[in-house]
């Protein structure tokens, strides 16, 4: 039942529109058959024997109008559910609402305070020889798999692709 209410690749839209269309088109179609073959027009009877049929048709016309269209809004679920998860309605707010726990006249939080910063909390440097300069990069058609750099690059192959 689950798939039935919300398959993965539900139909179009388009296609289940006129679909929706076509059906309340046929039901009204009916309708109107059945309720004129009821009419003193057309039967041997008059409008006060004729009018509770008429209305109690008209009535169960409206009834299953009224409940085709809700199944037709059902089985459109997925795509009014597609609009709303759109990516550009997402809002988020200014950088400047967003709560300033540093200063204590904006925050949002009763706790701002100032971090403190020690040298002993830092630490000492790791690093014992100063940065090299980048090397010059060669220009190659395209990487290799040498990760040293000693061997030249080969040549491109004719039947590899270019981009």
């Amino acid at each position: 039942m689950h798939q039935f209410l919300f398959p993965c690749r539900p139909l179009s839209r388009r296609t289940l529109l006129t679909s929706h269309l076509l059906l309340q088109l046929g039901l009204l179609g009916a309708t109107l058959l059945w309720l004129v073959s009821r009419t003193p027009w057309l039967a041997a009877t008059d409008w006060p024997r004729a009018w509770p049929a008429l209305v109690l048709g008209g009535g169960a016309w409206l009834l299953a109008a009224v409940a085709l269209r809700l199944l037709a809004e059902l089985w459109l679920l997925p795509h009014h559910l597609a609009k709303r998860t759109n990516a550009s309605a997402v809002v988020t707010r200014s950088f400047e609402r967003r709560p300033a726990v540093h200063d204590t006249e904006t925050a949002w939080t009763s706790q701002a305070y100032h971090p403190e910063v020690d040298d002993s909390v830092l630490g000492r440097a790791r690093v014992t020889r100063p940065a090299e300069p980048p090397k010059p990069q060669r220009r190659t058609s395209e990487p290799t798999l040498d990760l040293t750099g000693n061997h030249p690059a080969e040549a491109p192959s004719r039947r590899e692709p270019r981009l």
